[in-house]
Formats: structure tokens, sequence, C-alpha cells
């Protein structure tokens, strides 16, 4: 993904994607044919094995792992989408949670997410000089966390920070969940696993690299 040198930063910014929708909505499968012949003599069971309470799911069930109501949405299920990126707007770490869950919540998992990066000497570099982050990052727990790792505090203040100067940082990470959607998969969570759509979301980031690659 590139070398950091020691002016570079991270970004980071959140994402809400819509739950998984019914499945079988408004494509439900007609009622069985009557069979003419009735049914079979000799009565045994028709299962292979017994079927276990809870083996299947509703067609039209909705909802799935990692899902929560939408404080934006009138609280209708869905997933957050959080992200890492470096100061090109590559992606470094990601995250999948419910909706409800608040970003500084998940801040230090996904701090602690991203991986070594090898730079022109050859070393591996862990830690950023600085990290940018939104107004929902404003919290006490999160600038501490930054500065246990000894990286530069650059989080917006709430009711201090213009919200036009920081649209001069916050454009790039926006741009990359720009990049995300452009694949259909990513728009929408249609799958009820979350280990599913978090592999969708990695390869969708792989792709991302895979292009600023010369």
């Amino acid at each position: 993904m590139g070398a950091a040198a020691p002016g570079d930063g991270l970004w980071l910014r959140d994402d809400l994607l819509a739950s998984p929708p019914r499945l079988a909505g408004g494509r439900g499968v007609g009622e069985a044919a009557p069979c003419p012949a009735g049914p079979a003599r000799g009565g045994g069971p028709h299962r292979l094995e017994p079927g276990l309470r809870g083996q299947r799911q509703c067609p039209g069930e909705k909802g799935g792992e990692a899902t929560g109501p939408n404080p934006t949405d009138r609280a209708k299920s869905g997933s957050k989408r959080h992200i890492l990126t470096e100061r090109g707007g590559l992606p470094l770490a990601k995250l999948l949670t419910g909706a409800n869950r608040h970003e500084s919540v998940v801040f230090e998992q996904l701090l602690d997410a991203v991986p070594r990066i090898m730079q022109p000497n050859g070393r591996r570099r862990k830690r950023p000089a600085k990290g940018h982050a939104d107004k929902a990052y404003d919290i006490p727990r999160c600038r501490l966390a930054l500065r246990r790792r000894h990286i530069g505090v650059r989080i917006a203040r709430k009711r201090i920070d213009s919200s036009e100067r920081l649209g001069r940082h916050r454009w790039v990470v926006e741009r990359t969940f720009a990049w995300l959607n452009r694949y259909r998969r990513l728009i929408i969570r249609y799958e009820r696993r979350a280990d599913i759509h978090h592999a969708f979301l990695t390869l969708g980031c792989a792709l991302i690299c895979f292009n600023a690659l010369p």
C-alpha cells in the first residue's frame, strides 16, 4: 500500500448500511399443486434425519448479525462500517458493527487493527505521526487512546471547530467510501451473516489498494 512518511496521518470515519432486506418479499413460491394419487402407503418418516428446532429461518425474516436500530433512519435495522485510511485514502483497517454502535466504542480496536507497513528503508511501521477524525470522536478516551500510542491528536472539537474547515481533510475518507460504493454488493448489506459481508468489504478494500498500484 506504499510507504508512510513521518508526516502521514490517519483518517477515521463510519458509514451506515441498510440491513438485509426481505429475501422473499413479493417473490414467494405459490401453493403446491394437489396430488391426485394421494399419499404414498407405508407411512415412514419423510426425513433422513430428525429435524432440529430452530434449524431453519423464515424466508422473509429481517435482521442478522452486527445489526441494530439506525438512529438516523427511524430506528430501522442496519449496520455501520468503520474505516481508517492513510492520507491518500487507501483503507488500512475496517470494522462492521450495528448501526446503533457509537464510533468511539470501537476507536481503539480500529487503531490496533492497522497492520505494520514496510518503509523505503525496509523497516515496518505501525504508528503514524497524527490521526484525523471528525467531531463524533471528540471524546476524552479517544484523545487519550491516540496519546498512549504516540499519535498526534487531530480530532475536531465540538462547538469550536468549523465544519467547513473540517471538510479540507474529511473529503479523503469520504472519497474512500465512494470508492467502496462503486461495488454494488457493498451499497446495501444483503447477507445475514456478518462475516460474509465483512469478507466482501475486505475484498473491496483490496481492490482499491490494487487499483492504486502504478
